[in-house]
């Protein structure tokens, strides 16, 4: 079976396609006369010299999600993130620095312009990915495991202020990747501004 789809491949390939071309040639020569009784030899020659002339066959490329496939699955890993956000007992200043930094999320993953121009930032999209993914889940469970053990052994750093370090610091970034993102528009907005005065002469 592996064998016949191989053939089939071969059949359907630039090198045989190429090949049966040159062949042809090779037989229009036979029928003029050129190719005298060397005809059979003439013709597979073109043949060979048609195959090895052929451009290699170019893997497809691999099929990944464009970018607005991308953020709804944040989007929806986003949801699953908050309801889990609502079923862990926080300190009350950690709970609304995290209720902060999830609005502001949500901000920049929401239907419309703002999602459009993040979608065409790749770094962008993965900081996002690896904020709700990993960084919030990771630090939220850190904490909620050594606050445990800070129970057994009281006077020990409180666990909540790493928590809330590690809030502050994800926060910063969105707030950075929000700024940049306002920053690539406003430099659209400004090329849009060149390009208008510079067709209609107005530059100084």
């Amino acid at each position: 079976m592996a064998t016949s789809r191989k053939a089939l491949g071969y059949l359907e390939s630039r090198k045989n396609l190429t090949g049966c071309a040159f062949g042809i040639a090779g037989l229009a020569l036979t029928f003029s006369g050129l190719a005298g009784a060397y005809w059979p030899f003439v013709i597979a020659g073109l043949y060979g010299a048609g195959a090895l002339v052929a451009p290699p066959e170019r893997p497809p490329a691999p099929d990944f999600p464009d970018p607005a496939e991308q953020l709804d699955a944040l989007r929806t890993d986003l949801a699953r993130l908050r309801v889990y956000l609502g079923s862990v007992e926080l300190p009350p200043a950690a709970a609304g620095r995290l209720t902060e930094l999830t609005d502001l999320l949500t901000a920049l993953l929401d239907p419309g312009w703002v999602a459009q121009v993040l979608a065409q930032d790749p770094e962008g999209v993965h900081a996002l990915a690896r904020t709700i993914r990993q960084d919030i889940p990771e630090s939220v469970d850190t904490f909620v495991r050594t606050r445990w053990w800070t129970r057994l052994t009281p006077g020990t750093e409180p666990p909540e202020r790493h928590l809330e370090r590690q809030i502050g610091v994800l926060h910063a970034e969105a707030e950075a990747l929000a700024a940049a993102l306002s920053e690539t528009e406003s430099r659209r907005q400004q090329t849009h501004t060149r390009y208008l005065e510079e067709r209609g002469g107005f530059t100084s």
